[in-house]
């Protein structure tokens, strides 16, 4: 008979399991909630993945997750300011929803700690497999969250801005989405915060058929901070789905993107962008289904990579047999600006269907010395050249957006985060 021991806990898995006792009697949920969280927290305790998981090499969380803090009842995290004007904003402060919520026409907004306490979040609550370390963790902690839905033929005419914000500690977050048929809107995610915390948040997001959904998630976590994130999305009939994702903060962060494009004619664009400096790891990991005939995905993700920060994207298109004319097209460039940094890119395409068209690629670069010289030779200065060139090279992705509201929030962001380590 072969017995398989189960492993040593490190100090930070040690930590969570310790904190789960602590905090079971405190987390909301019915039994069918508690069986979820109970399950979780043993796939925490047979060890989080380490760079023998496929789908983890590259972030090797057993090793970089060195410590976790405990969780900070006294932490007082306050709502930041919106990224997109008139915005309605529901923030989740140190993980915990307000009661009191702006109305917005059309849509429906419900504490998660409510739709667990009835049951009817549990299913929803499930990790998506055995590797998912993410969802397992949130799981496990997720106490609040707000469950928005947009009804069906609902065309939003501002924003609504959903913050994670954390003051230190332990922070753990849910945000269901639905968005109802022909509905249209433009969803922003902040993650940000003021202290050393260790936080998760798991969105997931029905786009039903024939709407139009823009979704930004804005990472901003402090330079101490732990960050990691899930986006799970599920696309209807004719639906288009845009994603554009920032990084540009933590310590250690891992933003995961999983899609099923299930409706005929469905469209996704994800676009990227992420600023690393000082000695952060930083992994965007995605995953694409394309399970239907005639759909169509676009993904093209920015980096740049300062100091002595390490960042990866790992891409996966799969292409199901039966989803033939699936035109899918990755791409991921990287602008190096230190000899001690790093980035490692790994796309790949999973095709079972032969009448598709598919491709991806992927670059490395310095600064193009012909195009300094170009600027230098007309007055501009150095570092100055140098600042335009890196801003130009991420700025083509913002702008593809088009909305020109968005593109001057974010725009606004980058410069921000250039005025701080260009």
């Amino acid at each position: 008979m072969n017995v398989h021991a189960q492993p040593q806990l490190t100090p930070a898995e040690t930590a969570l399991v310790d904190a789960f006792g602590e905090r079971l009697s405190l987390l909301p949920g019915d039994g069918a909630v508690m069986v979820r969280r109970d399950d979780a927290i043993e796939q925490i305790k047979a060890g989080l993945p380490t760079k023998h998981v496929e789908s983890w090499h590259y972030t090797d969380l057993r090793r970089l997750l060195t410590s976790v803090p405990s969780f900070d009842e006294t932490a007082k995290a306050k709502p930041v300011q919106p990224l997109l004007k008139g915005a309605a904003v529901f923030a989740v402060l140190n993980g915990v929803a307000s009661d009191k919520t702006e109305k917005v026409e059309g849509v429906t907004i419900q504490r998660v700690a409510d739709k667990l306490v009835d049951g009817s979040f549990a299913e929803a609550l499930a990790p998506l497999g055995d590797d998912d370390a993410i969802g397992a963790l949130n799981t496990a902690f997720a106490a609040d969250g707000y469950f928005v839905d947009i009804a069906e033929g609902t065309q939003l005419a501002d924003p609504i801005e959903l913050q994670n914000v954390q003051a230190g500690g332990q922070v753990h977050v849910r945000l269901p989405v639905r968005v109802g048929n022909g509905a249209k809107a433009v969803v922003v995610e902040r993650q940000t915060g003021s202290g050393g915390a260790f936080s998760t948040s798991v969105a997931n997001v029905t786009v039903g058929d024939g709407a139009e959904l823009v979704w930004l998630i804005v990472q901003e976590q402090p330079d101490a901070a732990t960050y990691l994130g899930q986006f799970n999305a599920w696309i209807g009939e004719d639906a288009k789905l845009t994603v554009f994702v920032m990084n540009a903060g933590g310590k250690l962060v891992r933003q995961e993107i999983n899609v099923q494009a299930r409706g005929e004619g469905s469209t996704f664009t994800l676009r990227g962008i992420n600023l690393l400096a000082g000695d952060t790891h930083t992994d965007v990991t995605m995953v694409l289904d394309h399970a239907v005939p005639h759909t169509e995905s676009t993904e093209v993700i920015r980096n740049v990579v300062t100091g002595k920060a390490r960042g990866v994207f790992q891409g996966r298109i799969n292409v199901h047999q039966y989803a033939q004319k699936t035109d899918a097209k990755m791409a991921c460039n990287t602008l190096l600006l230190s000899d001690d940094g790093e980035f490692s890119t790994k796309p790949e395409l999973e095709i079972f269907a032969d009448d598709v068209q598919c491709g991806h690629g992927a670059t490395v670069t310095e600064i193009d010395r012909n195009h300094l010289f170009y600027l230098m030779a007309r007055g501009v200065e150095e570092k100055t050249a140098r600042g335009l060139l890196v801003k130009a090279f991420v700025a083509e992705v913002i702008e593809e957006l088009e909305d020109e509201a968005i593109v001057e929030a974010l725009e606004a962001r980058l410069d921000a985060w250039f005025a701080e380590h260009g």
